[in-house]
């Protein structure tokens, strides 16, 4: 969670989906475009542990109350592991789609 936890890093929204209309969290397609190239395709049935492995073990130590955001890892093809690293510029636009739920773009900013 500590990488995704910089401010301006963890863009949401617009809004938040209930579990009631996501009928299986485990096949959910996700697909990351950088300036309109696909970068990273996957789908949440690759998860190491599951959405409910997920919710058992944080629960045991957090309490989680309805609207709660549990930060996961992500689909292969982050930039620092591609040869060579490609790492997020000023300008660029990262469009994140989970099929059946939406899609996010936003345009990276400078540093201020």
């Amino acid at each position: 969670m500590f990488a995704k936890s910089f401010d301006t890093f963890c863009p949401m929204g617009p809004h938040v989906v209930p579990a009631s209309l996501v009928p299986d969290p485990q096949h959910l397609r996700l697909r990351t475009q950088l300036n309109g190239h696909t970068v990273q395709d996957g789908n949440t049935a690759d998860m190491v542990f599951s959405v409910a492995e997920l919710i058992a073990h944080i629960s045991q130590g957090t309490t989680l109350h309805p609207g709660t955001v549990i930060l996961t890892g992500t689909p292969a093809g982050v930039g620092y592991a591609r040869d060579p690293p490609r790492m997020l510029q000023a300008g660029d636009e990262v469009t994140c789609q989970i099929e059946g739920i939406g899609t996010l773009s936003n345009q990276v900013d400078l540093e201020r």
